[in-house]
Parts: C-alpha cells; sequence; structure tokens
C-alpha cells in the first residue's frame, strides 16, 4: 500500500434510490423502498473509496466481510449519503465503519472489511477454486 491512509480517513458516496434498488426477490416487489441488498452495496462502494488511492499497480482489494443493520426505509427519489471512515488497519486488513443517511435520518449503519492483497495471490486463490 501506498504511504497516507490513516486512521479517520472517511470517504462518502451519494446516491438517489431508483426503481432498481427497491427490495425484490426474483424480480417481484416486495416494496418500494431502498432494500438492504441495495445499501450494502453501497456501503461496500463507500468503503472501496477508502483503499483506492493507496493501492499500488500490483494490488487490489477483496471483501473480507459486511456486517449491516437496516434502521429505517426510503423511498423512491430521496438522496442518500453513504459515508465510510478508517477505524482500523490490521495486518493486510482495512475495517470501515460506513453510516448510511437519507435526507432525514440514519437508515442504516455497519462495518465493511476489505484485504489488500497482490493481484497474483487473488488469481491463485480464484484459480483453485475452479473445476
Amino acid at each position: 500500500m501506498k504511504p497516507g491512509m490513516n486512521i479517520g480517513n472517511k470517504a462518502t458516496i451519494t446516491a438517489v434510490v431508483t426503481p432498481e434498488m427497491f427490495a425484490q426477490f426474483e424480480g417481484n416487489l416486495v416494496h418500494p423502498a431502498y432494500s438492504t441488498v441495495s445499501m450494502v452495496y453501497h456501503m461496500e462502494w463507500a468503503a472501496r473509496q477508502i483503499i483506492l488511492p493507496y493501492l499500488e499497480d500490483h494490488e487490489e482489494g477483496i471483501g473480507g466481510g459486511v456486517t449491516a443493520r437496516h434502521l429505517a426505509p426510503t423511498p423512491e427519489g430521496m438522496k442518500l449519503e453513504i459515508t465510510a471512515t478508517l477505524r482500523e488497519i490490521k495486518g493486510k486488513a482495512v475495517i470501515c465503519d460506513v453510516e448510511v443517511r437519507n435526507e432525514r435520518t440514519v437508515v442504516g449503519e455497519g462495518e465493511v472489511t476489505q484485504f489488500i492483497l497482490p493481484k497474483e495471490a487473488i488469481r491463485e486463490k480464484l484459480k483453485k477454486m475452479q473445476v
């Protein structure tokens, strides 16, 4: 990793809830609100912004875990702000706390862990998993 990744670093992304983000399974709408699946995607994307500036050409981040609590619904058209805060660097693990807010309240919170590995190591791990 390049130097400069420090505890407390923050990254924020924004989104607007669209029908593609609604809670649905197998194409069947559950309710027209921001889904937990979409929230987890945004949490991971915000946390990835923390590591991107510090990856060396031969490195990549790979997901290591997500915990999430979905606290409130968000309807179509409402703006979201997703902020990741670097809490800990433990060996190759980069651990971020993430908060998701709509225009009124906190709608989600959790933790995203990423591992910084050589791209070749990731390729080898994937190769070993092929049938």
